[in-house]
């Protein structure tokens, strides 16, 4: 601080002047050097906790050039090892475990993958629940290794294509609907049999139909009609013995025994006008009458 001290004098009075004086007092003193210090000391301290926490940090979390902890940051992009946690969405290009270990996925709810447009909308998703696998997308398609189309699905049709198709439940295959194939067939081992509880089976070809059991039995059953049907063809049942156990045996009359001639039971199949067959016992001519009473 600076002081200038000046002499006062009355008029009419010769004293000489002082020359000016100056006090120059420098530093800070007292309660606010004090305050000063105990500022920078605490600055200090700050200081030096600061650095402690960082390296301390650096250390637990395993911070290095490369990465972080199990995370590391190549060229290829970023690698983890170990298992970890995401608490909010994963955004990623490609996710691939290493060559010698495989990629597992876990969630306590469920998991979806979900891909997107440019436009940000979703194409598809694929939700693995608890309960259930659900996809969503215009199309679902299963490859081989080589490339080959497996098992497609659409809006309009469901497309297999393995050379074969095997269901080895044992109920089998149930069809709703009209199913189109150029064949079937069981196992070796195993008996084909095709059934319609409740309702009817019908069978077309538009040239012709061929039912052959090489070393077995073909059982066709059904609870109410059978219908073989071709629109262009034929049906041929190739067999050494046709045999229809449950026609209609009437009674023949006495004379008609007599006229036989032999006590071989012989018979002849009839075809009434709509088709139905009965059995007639063979005479010496034909015994089938029009107007028999298995036609009406």
């Amino acid at each position: 601080m600076v002081r200038e001290q000046y002499t006062k004098a009355t008029q009419g009075t010769n004293i000489e002047r002082p020359e000016k004086q100056y006090v120059y007092n420098i530093g800070i003193y007292g309660w606010r050097k004090r305050c000063l210090y105990l500022f920078v000391l605490l600055l200090l301290i700050i200081l030096v906790v600061n650095f402690a926490l960082t390296i301390w940090i650096l250390k637990v979390m395993w911070f290095s050039p490369s990465g972080m902890g199990h995370l590391r940051v190549t060229s290829e992009g970023l690698r983890l090892e170990g298992e970890s946690e995401f608490l909010y969405p994963l955004y990623a290009k490609e996710i691939h475990s290493r060559v010698d270990d495989s990629l597992l996925l876990h969630s306590s709810q469920n998991i979806t993958v979900n891909a997107r447009n440019s436009d940000g909308h979703i194409t598809g998703r694929l939700t693995v629940g608890p309960n259930a696998i659900e996809t969503h997308g215009q199309q679902f398609q299963i490859n081989s290794a080589n490339g080959k189309m497996l098992f497609s699905v659409d809006e309009h049709e469901v497309l297999v294509g393995t050379d074969k198709l095997r269901v080895t439940g044992p109920q089998g295959a149930l069809f709703e609907h009209s199913v189109e194939t150029p064949l079937v067939r069981a196992d070796s081992s195993k008996q084909l049999r095709l059934e319609s509880p409740t309702r009817s089976l019908s069978i077309d070809a538009p040239k012709g139909v061929h039912i052959k059991a090489q070393a077995g039995n073909i059982e066709v059953l059904s609870q109410q009609d059978i219908k073989l049907q071709s629109s262009d063809g034929m049906l041929v049942l190739d067999a050494e013995t046709v045999r229809l156990p449950k026609l209609s045996l009437p009674t023949p009359p006495s004379d008609s025994r007599r006229n036989s001639g032999s006590s071989q039971e012989l018979y002849e199949i009839c075809v009434c006008p709509d088709g139905k067959l009965y059995l007639s016992v063979a005479g010496y001519g034909s015994t089938c009458q029009e107007y028999s009473r298995h036609c009406q």
